[in-house]
């Protein structure tokens, strides 16, 4: 008898915030062509949400290095059968380097597919919308500069607006302050910007909830996709992303 062949499984390292790792496993039920349900990816999710703030110790806030955490999640993730990772958190990328060298199987960079996105796209000036963490740590700047593309932060007063929206309305269940979120997006467009990333999973959800428009690059789309071609299936319902 034939051996059936081994199916790819997509680990999640979640809990990253919860709502945002909730949000991508929807994503990937809604975006996958199916029928029934073993048409959908296998999935192992991983959703520690006492894993230490990432902003926090990158912006010397907080001693505890959440890195210890993440690998072992990684790790069980890979014991329980995940042969590709993704992980639903730019501010977490700043250890991608770390725990891509640690692991045994790819993990998916999700600041790296962003940018390739926005280049394919037709994108001249990247707008970063992110944590504190992300924008210190230079996440997206390093890869705009990699892929030559042109890049813009907000100002101290709007980062300070994307920073509230993503701590103290998002993450503690309420929806974004849209006077707050706009002043922060037209901040990058009077710097030139004709795209803007956004690049927390919280702000991810700010998209899903005012129904935003095409001048915002979604990443935990962009990830969402990445992560069902890497696990064999085409995508559908991403129209706004060909390019």
């Amino acid at each position: 008898m034939a051996q059936t062949e081994k199916r790819p499984v997509l680990g999640v390292l979640g809990g990253l915030g919860p709502a945002a790792s909730c949000y991508l496993y929807q994503m990937l039920i809604d975006h996958t062509p199916a029928s029934r349900d073993q048409d959908h990816i296998d999935v192992v999710i991983s959703s520690r949400a006492s894993t230490p703030d990432r902003t926090a110790f990158i912006v010397g806030q907080s001693k505890e290095d959440p890195f210890a955490v993440m690998e072992q999640d990684c790790r069980s993730l890979v014991a329980y059968g995940a042969t590709v990772l993704a992980i639903p958190c730019n501010t977490a990328h700043y250890f991608y380097d770390r725990l891509a060298a640690a692991l045994p199987v790819p993990v998916l960079n999700m600041p790296r597919l962003t940018v390739e996105k926005a280049i394919r796209l037709g994108c001249h000036k990247l707008g970063i919308l992110a944590t504190e963490g992300t924008i210190l740590s230079g996440t997206y700047q390093l890869m705009c500069r990699q892929f030559g593309l042109d890049w813009a932060i907000p100002c101290p007063a709007r980062q300070q607006d994307v920073t509230e929206i993503i701590y103290g309305q998002i993450k503690q269940g309420h929806r974004a302050n849209m006077a707050q979120f706009h002043a922060a997006a037209d901040d990058l467009r009077q710097q030139g910007c004709d795209m803007a990333v956004l690049g927390c999973t919280e702000l991810s959800l700010v998209k899903r909830d005012e129904h935003l428009g095409r001048f915002f690059l979604d990443s935990t789309e962009v990830l969402c996709e990445a992560s069902l071609r890497a696990c064999g299936v085409d995508p559908i319902g991403f129209d706004d992303l060909k390019g």
